[in-house]
């Protein structure tokens, strides 16, 4: 069992974001004897699934949204499919996007570099 310092440690996040996530209900921590929040291992694993949804611009409200549909039960699998499936499609979007930005910069990067060396123009 972990404490809430202890899983803000071991994830790299605050002890506040941990608190906020519980009230969106998005994780349900155990209150030990003295009404502190007490995370396990299964919480642990949750929460860095949690953070790579935030990590890839997954809005809290859809992450809610999977987390509710999770507690409802294995009735909700495909919608839970529908919903990560959707969100892999705008994570491949956003790859796209940021590839063709890279090439951009990269254009740009050689461009600069080609001036620097050898005088010429830049735009």
């Amino acid at each position: 069992m972990y404490t809430i310092s202890d899983v803000a440690k071991l994830l790299g996040i605050t002890a506040h974001t941990l608190r906020y996530y519980e009230k969106e209900e998005i994780i349900a921590p155990i209150r030990n004897a003295n009404g502190e929040r007490v995370y396990d291992d299964a919480n642990l694993a949750w929460l860095r699934f949690v953070m790579r949804l935030k990590q890839t611009q997954m809005p809290i409200s859809q992450i809610r949204k999977y987390a509710q549909l999770y507690l409802e039960g294995e009735h909700t699998a495909q919608d839970r499919l529908n919903l990560l499936e959707d969100h892999r499609n705008s994570v491949q979007s956003q790859i796209r996007n940021l590839t063709a930005t890279e090439k951009v910069l990269k254009d740009k990067i050689a461009t600069y570099k080609n001036f620097i060396t050898k005088g010429a123009g830049i735009r």
